[in-house]
This record gives structure tokens, C-alpha cells and sequence, in this order.
């Protein structure tokens, strides 16, 4: 099993996939790492040689800002935008939609409003 980042990676899956496990590499930057490590997209996790893991693991780790420092960052830019008071932030404050999004359907997820579906309404009677 190969670790980058911190982050173990999925053995059984082709290696392109399992890089997009890690916070901050999606699918361009997955295929582009391995491009230029000159491994094929389509070798699994755990087929993968010491060496071939080592130079992933390398151009990952120093050539991207991903995981810890990438999350470390993306906060600090929204407790920026709140301490500023812009229009972005006092969104965020209030847990809605920072990118104009409509409120008045969708967003339930941001906003809290989960609604769970349920049966007729009649209870089932059962004997003791």
C-alpha cells in the first residue's frame, strides 16, 4: 500500500484514481504527476515498484501544496473574508451559500435544513 501525503492510498485501484484521494490532486493533476513520473495510468496501487511510488511521492509532495497546508490555507482565506466583513464572508458567518446561489429551495445542506422523506404517516400497530 502506497502513502503519499499522509494519506493511504486505495490498493485495487488504478493508480490515476487512487491519487485523486488526496486532497488538492483531481484528475489533471493525477494523470500530469504521472506523466511526468512516466508511469502508466493504468497500473494499480499495489502493482506499483518501490521507486515508482518514491517518484510520485516526491513530485506530489514537493511540487503541490496538498492536505494539511492546502486545508491550513483555504481556512485562513475564509477567516480572512470573515474578518474583513466583505458580502463572502458574512455568508459564510451565517452558514449560506458564498456564491449566489438561490436560498429559497436548494442549499439545505449548507443552511442545516435536512429533510428526511417519510411513509404515509400512519403508524403501525403492533402486538405484545
Amino acid at each position: 500500500m502506497a502513502r503519499i501525503a499522509g494519506i493511504t492510498l486505495p490498493a485495487n485501484k488504478r493508480i490515476v484514481i487512487a491519487l485523486t484521494y488526496i486532497f488538492g490532486v483531481g484528475p489533471a493533476v493525477a494523470k500530469k504527476v504521472l506523466k511526468e513520473a512516466g508511469i502508466d495510468e493504468s497500473v494499480r496501487t499495489k502493482d506499483l515498484t518501490d521507486d515508482q511510488a518514491n517518484k510520485i511521492r516526491e513530485l506530489v509532495e514537493k511540487g503541490r501544496r496538498v492536505e494539511g497546508d492546502l486545508r491550513r490555507e483555504v481556512l485562513g482565506n475564509i477567516k480572512r473574508l470573515k474578518e474583513i466583513n466583505c458580502y463572502r464572508g458574512t455568508r459564510h458567518i451565517k452558514r449560506l451559500p458564498a456564491h449566489g446561489q438561490r436560498t429559497k429551495t436548494n442549499s439545505r445542506t449548507v443552511r442545516g435544513n435536512v429533510r428526511r422523506t417519510t411513509g404515509s404517516g400512519r403508524r403501525i400497530l403492533t402486538k405484545t
